[in-house]
């Protein structure tokens, strides 16, 4: 149990029987009435973002939630096995849980995995991922009148916008949360 004096963001508070971390908060103390606190939360399993607003001083049920340092070792069909550096016991992780940052899974990547009574929750990546472009289209030059884009597939597989001027086998800083190009790796 917690109070809301002791929220902090990426809490995991259960609530109805579903997991909810909390993404911001803000403690309000209006001129007449009783403070309050005002929430973002995200349930953990949908990715569903809803407002909710507690008294001050209420009672939440928090979940302990294990956050481990594992490797990405190989997909497997479906699922995605992941090793625990420590224990070196695998795990399997359903495509579902790890959701849109499987595009960029490398081999023998360390990623951050979160669980809840040994049920896997999510799945989280650095912000920042190297990864070499597999194929690309040689950019046109004089052919624009700005910086433009082109397609490039990277050696996951996942498929991104990069400048013109950017070749095939040039290693890419990429942004796992969203997929974005943020520049290139010299090597």
């Amino acid at each position: 149990m917690a109070s809301t004096s002791d929220f902090k963001n990426g809490l995991v508070l259960q609530i109805d029987n579903q997991l909810w971390t909390i993404i911001e908060f803000q403690h309000v103390k209006p001129g007449k009435g009783p403070a309050f606190v005002r929430t973002k939360l995200k349930n953990v399993l949908s990715g569903k973002v809803v407002d909710k607003t507690f008294n001050a001083g209420v009672k939440v049920e928090t979940a302990t939630v294990d956050r481990r340092d594992m490797t990405y070792l190989y997909h497997d069909g479906s699922d995605y096995i992941f090793m625990d550096g420590d224990t070196y016991d695998q795990i399997s992780i359903t495509a579902e849980t790890i959701g849109d940052g499987a595009r960029f899974l490398l081999e023998n990547m360390s990623v951050q995995v979160a669980t809840h009574e040994g049920a896997p929750l999510f799945v989280e990546l650095p912000v920042t991922v190297e990864l070499v472009v597999q194929h690309t289209d040689p950019g046109l030059q004089g052919d624009r009148s700005t910086g433009g884009t082109k397609p490039a597939t990277l050696e996951t597989g996942a498929e991104v916008n990069v400048p013109l001027f950017i070749n095939t086998g040039d290693k890419l800083k990429i942004d796992s949360r969203d997929g974005n190009y943020l520049g290139r790796v010299n090597s």
